[in-house]
């Protein structure tokens, strides 16, 4: 197949479970396929080292996009023309009309069978109307996102915003899944939530996988007591998740093992996360070149998440390299692991912290629950095998769409 993939905002580096899953996906596609990655940089810094990444046989083309960032001036602009316009925000920020001409110029041209658009925030940018199928890839059902984070905003304003951006986001996601010739999901539960809001939408599930042999045990020393948490730290579900944790359950841990360390892991952490860790002894990282280190460290891998979608990829790194892991039912959601098999789960910041506690305490149920998850990702995540499921789909949507 000749298949265009596009994505805003390039794919490296790979810093965020989205990227990871996109970028090991395309690279499989591109053995067996012929593969276009179109996309967008803020700068040509981000466009040459994403060339660099990439596998060689991925053609390259992109262009410039600069959405407003969180806080800006810019994005409060953006925020506020939003709010005449029937389009959440997070949609009209990722509008490009460089992209939208050069995704037009190319499925006009008779040189691609398949578009799959990558992240629903690529779909403002496709045309209404497509001479080839569309496939549009949902790390996460975003509406949900939103509607989460409005039930957990305690300032009036915000949550007022809030709301209306997850009604206007559900809207619009349910029309897109409903005009795409598929709509692929990383979890049950995500396909089971669009088909509710897109009841004739052509829904399928693409499993979340890890790279086995980059994750994988190491024999590095556990640090005692050490706790670890990676993620992006300006995608606010992971830093409400820390600050929930420091306020919340970080205390009651401490109430029974004052030496619990922390360690937070991952990009571009706000002033405020900052502030806050170090008033608790926590360490903030920042940007990384390699989790696996802090990862192998842990005794425990913690996620305390109350807001997300879709699935974590985090969790699946983390058994991987056989960590014990606590998490919350949202943190674990859409992924097919067992509570009290392949990790601990608990919603209630009291329960969380006992968990903890108990795996600190006992070195030989973290192993047996490192060794369970272990065993259960090298059995069912690579992305050889995954990437077939998108492979597949693709080909049948390619064979209806020509007969």
């Amino acid at each position: 197949m000749r298949i265009l993939w596009t994505k805003v905002g390039g794919l490296w580096p790979l810093h965020a479970g989205g990227r990871i899953r996109s970028f090991h996906v395309l690279r499989e596609l591109a053995r067996r396929h012929e593969v276009t990655f179109l996309t967008t940089h803020r700068s040509s810094i981000e466009s040459h080292e994403l060339a660099r990444h990439l596998p060689a046989d991925v053609r390259l083309v992109s262009v410039p996009h600069d959405p407003p960032r969180k806080e800006s001036l810019r994005f409060a602009l953006a925020v506020l023309r939003s709010l005449a316009s029937p389009l959440p925000v997070d949609i009209l920020k990722f509008r490009s009309p460089r992209l939208r001409a050069e995704i037009e110029r190319r499925i006009t041209s008779g040189e691609v069978d398949v578009c799959i658009a990558d992240f629903l925030s690529a779909t403002p940018n496709l045309p209404a109307k497509t001479p080839v199928p569309v496939v549009v890839f949902e790390h996460n059902v975003e509406y949900l996102i939103w509607k989460r984070l409005a039930a957990v905003e305690s300032r009036p304003d915000r949550r007022a915003l809030l709301a209306l951006e997850w009604r206007k986001m559900r809207r619009y996601e349910a029309a897109t899944c409903a005009r795409a010739g598929a709509v692929v999901t990383v979890s049950e539960a995500d396909r089971r939530v669009l088909a509710a809001e897109a009841p004739k939408a052509r829904l399928s599930v693409l499993p979340t996988g890890v790279d086995t042999e980059y994750f994988t045990p190491n024999g590095t020393p556990e640090l005692p007591g050490r706790l670890v948490f990676t993620g992006s730290m300006d995608w606010y579900p992971n830093e409400d998740g820390i600050l929930h944790f420091l306020d919340d359950i970080l205390p009651h841990i401490r109430r029974e093992l004052p030496d619990v360390s922390l360690a937070v892991v991952g990009r571009n952490p706000s002033p405020r996360l900052r502030s806050l860790a170090d008033q608790a002894g926590i360490l903030v990282t920042g940007t990384v070149d390699d989790v696996r280190p802090h990862i192998a460290g842990a005794e425990v891998f913690v996620v305390p998440l109350r807001v997300g979608s879709g699935t974590r990829l985090k969790i699946f790194e983390a058994l991987a390299m056989g960590k014990a892991v606590v998490s919350t039912r949202i943190g674990a959601e859409g992924l097919p692991i067992v509570p009290g098999h392949h990790f601990i789960e608990a919603d209630d910041p009291s329960e969380f912290a006992r968990a903890v506690v108990d795996l600190l305490r006992d070195a030989g149920r973290r192993k047996a629950l490192g060794t369970a998850g272990r065993e259960f990702v090298e059995r069912h995540c690579s992305w050889s095998e995954i990437t077939r499921h998108l492979e597949n789909e693709c080909e049948r949507l390619v064979e209806s769409h020509a007969s």
